[in-house]
C-alpha cells in the first residue's frame, strides 16, 4: 500500500494502559516459566538490557541531549529526560555516596504497577519491575558507562517509594583516553 502524496508520516504511540498490562502479562508468564523468583528477576534484568542497549539510539535521536560530563549530569538526564520521555514521570535524584558515583531515582508513582496492588506472598522476592533496572543498566552501557542498578525499595514490597539504585563502577578519571 502506498501512502497519498503530501501526508506526513504519523508517529503511532502505544496507550500506557496497554503497555502496562501486557507488561503484566509478560511478568505472570515469566512466574509460571520459573519457579524461582530469581530466575523471573534475572530474565526481566536480560530482557531490560537488550531493550536498553537499542532504546538509547532512540533516545539520543529524539533528544537531542548534550554530552554529560559528570556522574550527576547522567543520573539527572536518566531522570528528567529519559524517565519522562518513555514513562512519563520524574523521579527525583538524590546522590548516596561521598565519590560521587552512587545515586538513588525515587519514584513517587511507578507507572509499572498501576495494576498491580501486591505481590503474592509466595512470589516476595520477585522484582517486578526489573526490566527497569536492565533497560537503564544496558543503556548507559552503550555509551561507555558501566553501572550496577539495582532496586532499593519497592512499594510492591510495602516501602514507601520505589527507589533503583544506580551505582558507576569507573571512577570518573577513568572515563579520561589516552592519546
Amino acid at each position: 500500500m502506498s501512502r497519498p502524496p503530501g501526508r506526513k508520516q504519523e508517529n503511532h504511540k502505544i496507550s500506557r494502559e496497554l503497555f502496562v498490562l501486557t507488561y503484566g502479562a509478560l511478568v505472570a508468564q515469566l512466574c509460571k516459566d520459573y519457579e524461582k523468583d530469581e530466575d523471573v528477576n534475572a530474565c526481566l534484568d536480560r530482557m531490560g538490557y537488550s531493550i536498553g542497549i537499542r532504546l538509547i539510539d532512540d533516545f539520543l535521536a529524539r533528544s537531542a541531549v548534550k554530552k554529560c560530563r559528570s556522574y550527576s549530569e547522567t543520573a539527572d538526564m536518566i531522570a528528567q529526560v529519559a524517565f519522562k520521555m518513555y514513562l512519563g514521570v520524574t523521579p527525583s535524584v538524590s546522590c548516596s555516596s561521598a565519590t560521587g558515583n552512587e545515586f538513588s531515582l525515587i519514584l513517587d508513582k511507578n507507572p509499572l504497577v498501576d495494576f498491580v496492588e501486591e505481590l503474592p506472598a509466595e512470589r516476595a522476592s520477585l522484582c517486578y519491575c526489573n526490566l527497569l533496572c536492565g533497560v537503564i543498566r544496558g543503556a548507559l552501557e552503550m555509551v561507555h558507562l558501566a553501572a550496577e542498578v539495582t532496586f532499593l525499595q519497592d512499594r510492591l514490597k510495602g516501602d514507601a517509594v520505589t527507589e533503583i539504585g544506580i551505582t558507576f563502577l569507573r571512577k570518573p578519571e577513568d572515563r579520561k583516553h589516552r592519546r
